[in-house]
């Protein structure tokens, strides 16, 4: 027996009655079907009515009542044949009641801004994508982040070989991205999400200075409000890094290095900032993971959270504000966050920050960094989404890599893969997972290319599941040309805009993967299946109301995929493989053979 539902219309639908749902099954002699949902975390049971059929499937519906607590209605269905119950969950079939983190969950308004879901984002380390007609700029002689450390000015491309390495700076800055504004438009990028641009002494700028300006070495004020006006005429949005959870240990308020007039929260117990930050049990500073470049900040303290979140002026709300007009944070190392010296109420916080960003920009969104496993921040009532390192960039170097992100062995089956992504997809609601910030690698980790050992066709399995995976694929700056780099500071090298060392085929699949997301709506939008796999391939559908794509992804040798239909909750007449793959079509099935290392796409055509 076979139950299908997926958390999106017409299969799903918002009423004013509550939410309507439509479970299909290729039985319609089924003695019982039921609703399991939950209201206040209490377990109801509604029965389904049969209401006909869509072609083979018997179609049985019901509208049950949204949660009034909690920002999501969370449900599943049972269904009882022959006395033996078959239950359905977001993680799909169980033989008893599935875990309630696995239940499907839709919330009665939409809560993620909607262009959200459509973007495709390129994150940009600022000192190293391009240098402006003024850069380089002069900078101070000494940068402050341990310690001082004299500046290093190195020329464009040039070997990152002086110590230490945050203080070595190639001249990148906002002119230089405008300039380079082409390129990315040709890539299709919608999204352009800067590091911290802020005044620092680093080149990476984690290390907060100065919240209320930007960098002179990149251009200062004028050059981020150029850049976003020049972004939005483009139709392209702009997303900045809120480094909230600390600032650098040369912050006027904390003043280690005593570099700033007024005594800071390091100097004295009287200053005006030394309740601002966090500390131990014998009243020493807090740092971020032990980094003393890196004080950490203490929202116990009223004037703390005034200053971040909830004043009219608050960091978070003044950059939205025009002239810049910012359209969204990344929120820098968010979960460690909190009250006293640690993470002490941090969804409160979480919520606060939503809450005022909202109220500035209802469109505007919020997306955090987690390497772990992200859910809890993103249930509709803190995060928009979330740099999908659990959800989608651990999996995959592991499937193809297999290391992790500490470079420790770990290699996965594609049966462990399945199961992996399709938790992910599960414990967040549907919308949520359109909006996760898909990367194959960041200025956080070493290049998935280099990872690879520079094979450019496991890469390419890599862009593919990129662009064809639930969620906003985000390009790291040069991963589209094929950009080495190992550990950080490697990861950060100077893109080399002469195209000498440019990997033709990453560029051109980069481009064609973006214009069939932006034509194909069902891989912006629709519901995520995974219809087969064997030792080395998987093979995943992409559905909409009205269409379908497939895309079956091969790590291994060559190889044959039987890639069964009968999870599609329609018949699909035709179909074409834009990849220019053959295939036979036998029953409800389809039978593809696999080159070694690659990426196979075939989509439903119109009759």
């Amino acid at each position: 027996m076979f139950l299908q539902h997926l958390p999106l219309a017409p299969w799903a639908e918002r009423t004013a009655a509550g939410l309507r749902l439509t479970l299909l099954s290729d039985t319609p002699d089924l003695g019982e079907v039921h609703v399991r949902f939950l209201l206040d975390n209490e377990e109801t049971w509604q029965p389904l009515k049969r209401t006909g059929d869509r072609g083979r499937f018997a179609c049985f519906e019901a509208t049950i009542p949204w949660c009034p607590t909690g920002p999501t209605t969370r449900y599943c269905f049972r269904a009882l044949r022959g006395g033996v119950p078959h239950w359905l969950a977001a993680t799909g079939p169980q033989r008893r009641v599935p875990n309630e983190a696995h239940h499907f969950r839709i919330a009665r308004e939409p809560l993620v801004p909607a262009w959200a879901q459509q973007q495709l984002i390129y994150q940009v380390f600022p000192d190293r994508f391009a240098r402006g007609p003024e850069a380089p700029r002069e900078r101070p002689p000494h940068a402050f982040g341990y310690g001082k450390a004299p500046v290093h000015a190195l020329e464009w491309g040039a070997p990152l070989d002086v110590k230490p390495a945050w203080s070595a700076f190639y001249g990148g800055d906002l002119a230089g991205i405008g300039e380079r504004l082409g390129h990315l438009q040709a890539l299709g990028v919608t999204t352009v999400y800067l590091t911290p641009v802020f005044s620092s002494g680093s080149n990476h700028r984690y290390d907060t200075e100065d919240y209320d300006h930007v960098d002179a070495g990149l251009g200062g004020d004028e050059a981020l409000v150029a850049l976003s006006q020049q972004l939005h005429a483009a139709g392209l949005r702009l997303v900045l890094d809120a480094v909230l959870n600390h600032t650098g240990a040369n912050h006027p308020w904390f003043n280690r290095f005593a570099q700033h007039e007024e005594p800071g929260a390091w100097q004295s117990p009287d200053s005006p900032w030394h309740g601002w930050y966090a500390r131990d049990e014998h009243g020493h500073p807090v740092y971020w993971k032990g980094h003393q470049s890196l004080p950490v900040l203490d929202y116990a303290h009223p004037e703390v959270l005034d200053a971040f979140i909830r004043g009219p002026r608050s960091v978070l709300r003044r950059w939205l504000q025009p002239p810049v007009s910012a359209d969204g944070w990344r929120l820098d190392a968010v979960h460690m966050l909190g009250e006293g010296p640690g993470a002490g109420n941090n969804a409160a916080m979480l919520r606060a920050m939503r809450e005022a960003v909202r109220d500035e920009n209802p469109e505007a969104i919020l997306v955090g960094e987690h390497f772990s496993e992200a859910s809890s921040w993103l249930q509709g009532d803190q995060e928009d989404a979330a740099m999908n390192y659990w959800g989608f960039t651990l999996p995959l170097w592991q499937w193809l890599g297999g290391v992790d992100f500490g470079g420790r062995a770990a290699p996965i089956a594609t049966a462990d893969l399945a199961a992996w992504l399709g938790e992910s997809r599960a414990v967040v609601p549907h919308e949520v997972a359109l909006a996760q910030w898909n990367a194959l690698d960041s200025h956080d980790t070493q290049r998935l290319i280099t990872l690879l050992g520079t094979d450019e066709a496991l890469h390419g399995v890599a862009q593919a599941l990129q662009f064809g995976y639930p969620g906003v694929p985000c390009i790291y700056y040069g991963d589209e040309v094929g950009l080495e780099g190992g550990n950080d500071p490697d990861n950060r090298r100077c893109f080399d805009w002469s195209g000498a060392s440019w990997r033709p085929a990453i560029l051109e699949r980069v481009k064609r993967f973006a214009a069939w997301r932006r034509d194909r709506a069902e891989l912006r939008e629709g519901g995520c299946l995974t219809l087969a796999h064997g030792d080395d391939w998987i093979a995943f559908a992409r559905v909409n109301a009205a269409a379908v794509t497939l895309l079956v992804l091969n790590r291994g040798d060559a190889a044959e995929a039987v890639v069964p239909l009968d999870a599609l909750p329609f018949d699909v007449a035709r179909w074409a493989s834009p990849s220019g793959h053959g295939w036979t079509r036998e029953g409800h099935a389809i039978r593809l053979p696999l080159p070694a290392r690659d990426a196979a796409w075939l989509w439903s055509v119109d009759a």
